[in-house]
């Protein structure tokens, strides 16, 4: 594996309902999706609340727990 890219370990299920959505989207994979995803939510300024209101921050928190991450 290349020193620039690290795993990350997310339950079977998850991935198999990830593999299940992006179906014919277009994804090559559930790991490209997801890195799409996470790319995504870091442009959103997730650590960065002055750009999120509070109620803002709770909802992407309760989507990524949705998702199986917290």
């Amino acid at each position: 594996m290349s020193k620039d890219k690290v795993t990350i370990k997310i339950p079977r299920p998850l991935y198999d309902r990830l593999k299940n959505i992006i179906g014919d989207s277009g994804f090559s994979s559930v790991n490209e999706f997801v890195v799409y995803v996470l790319r995504d939510l870091v442009s959103l300024g997730l650590n960065d609340e002055k750009n999120l209101s509070k109620e803002e921050t709770e909802n992407i928190k309760q989507r990524l727990k949705n998702l199986g991450y917290f």
